[in-house]
């Protein structure tokens, strides 16, 4: 590693850091990818004559914006709108839309940083973006969440579109939410452009396996990684967080290959099901019900919900994180190393910690980075897009068969570039150094833009 190449990288991280104070999370996202791309400067002076990393940690566009509605009492109540459109070289703006309490600018900037390799590994000419709100549709009704969502859609629509920004579901939006959006955003253009938002109902221009896509793709990333070490998931003891759409579809792609997952969390707490969790129970109770997970343990014989501690205290093979950024720490992991965690896959964005990432490195455990472990969401929204543009819909066996091969593709890729350039089997470098230079070779080729 020359001097020169590391100090353009703490030279751009520090310019960064001043120009985006306190939002640790951005900062975060960024010096994983900055420390891991070394290599990369190092065999192409090019990228850094040309300010690629620079311009790479500026979005391109920042929309901010007040959201006005009124609750079911007649209050007007306000929230604040994101949607930030960072990169757009490899294709136009794709991210999710986040509906939670903590979220702020710093949070949104992170995960559409991250978006932009992640898209970029997926090989689906799908650029960087996410969004969101600082509404928390938890315990609200129908009729509110409508309300929120057509005065959000009232000001963002002016900005998506088909050829310029698609946006999909995150954290608190599911297919309630979307429907309402998508169906403001047609209200107010006069037109049905179904390819303008993913993660539609399959009755509506929606992909078969979206819902799972996320899930399923973080398991057939974890798939390939044990494979390189001639190892499967049959057999395998699973510990999961979370329990929405990844979370859920993990578990259950886990037991279709052989594996039992034993938990699954929310905020109140954890579940530990030693049997296996039964899937169709855990989601009447998330998915119907929007209940609480301790519903699930009063219901389930054998199951115990555990209101304090940590899931990561429960002894298992595999770790997936599939709830929020920064939950699994380095007193977390060091627990998971000593009960003999052999791989794990971030179902979620960025839910490792820098200690727990590098404690898992260190130890020689398979480690998939959400940028390449969760890519299956992204990509399958894509080959939704794809279908709506020529008025096409694949069934079930055959969407699953694509997401499928576009996550060994993924793996493939983080896999070679971690070779290329130093650090075989270290799939964090890999996945950042291929993502990268992806965008990097088509930002060169169009111009200072």
């Amino acid at each position: 590693m020359t001097s020169s190449a590391s100090s353009i990288i703490h030279d751009v991280y520090e310019a960064a850091v001043t120009r985006n104070a306190g939002e640790p999370e951005f900062h975060q996202a960024m010096w994983e990818v900055l420390e891991s791309v070394e290599a990369v400067i190092e065999q192409h002076p090019e990228y850094a004559e040309a300010a690629i990393l620079d311009r790479l940690v500026e979005p391109e566009r920042q929309i901010m914006f007040r959201v006005p509605w009124v609750d079911d009492a007649g209050r007007v109540q306000v929230n604040r709108g994101f949607r930030v459109q960072f990169n757009s070289a490899l294709g136009p703006y794709k991210g999710g839309l986040r509906f939670h309490p903590s979220v702020n600018l710093g949070i949104i900037k992170f995960l559409g940083f991250e978006q932009i390799l992640k898209n970029a590994l997926t090989g689906q000419g799908i650029g960087g973006a996410k969004g969101g709100a600082d509404f928390d549709p938890h315990g609200r009704s129908d009729a509110e969440v409508m309300r929120f969502s057509q005065s959000f859609m009232s000001e963002l629509y002016r900005h998506l579109g088909e050829h310029t920004d698609v946006p999909a579901g995150d954290i608190g939006v599911g297919g309630r939410e979307i429907g309402y959006l998508f169906g403001q955003y047609r209200r107010l253009t006069n037109r049905h452009e179904s390819g303008m938002f993913t993660g539609k109902s399959v009755l509506w221009g929606g992909a078969e396996v979206r819902t799972e896509a996320t899930g399923y793709g973080a398991v057939f990333f974890l798939e390939e990684m044990l494979a390189m070490r001639k190892d499967g998931i049959d057999g395998r003891t699973a510990v999961v967080s979370g329990s929405g759409n990844v979370a859920i579809y993990a578990i259950d792609k886990v037991q279709q290959l052989g594996g039992r997952a034993i938990t699954a969390s929310d905020s109140s707490g954890y579940i530990v099901d030693e049997a296996g969790i039964d899937v169709e129970l855990l989601k009447q109770v998330k998915e119907v019900e929007r209940g609480r997970i301790s519903s699930y343990a009063d219901r389930r014989a054998g199951a115990r919900f555990i209101a304090d501690g940590r899931v990561w205290d429960v002894a298992g093979d595999l770790a997936l994180p599939c709830a929020t950024q920064n939950e699994l720490n380095g007193s977390d992991a060091a627990t998971l190393i000593g009960n003999g965690v052999v791989a794990v896959a971030e179902g979620a964005n960025m839910p490792c910690t820098p200690e727990a990432v590098h404690a898992f490195r260190d130890a020689g455990v398979l480690f998939g980075p959400g940028k390449a472990a969760n890519a299956g969401g992204v990509a399958t929204s894509a080959l939704e897009m794809s279908q709506n543009a020529s008025r096409q819909r694949w069934d079930f066996e055959s969407s699953e068969e694509k997401l499928h091969a576009i996550m060994r593709d993924v793996h493939h890729s983080a896999y070679a570039a971690s070779e290329k350039y130093g650090h075989p089997g270290d799939y964090v470098v890999g996945a950042n150094c291929a993502g990268f230079v992806r965008v990097a070779d088509a930002m060169l080729a169009q111009g200072l833009i």
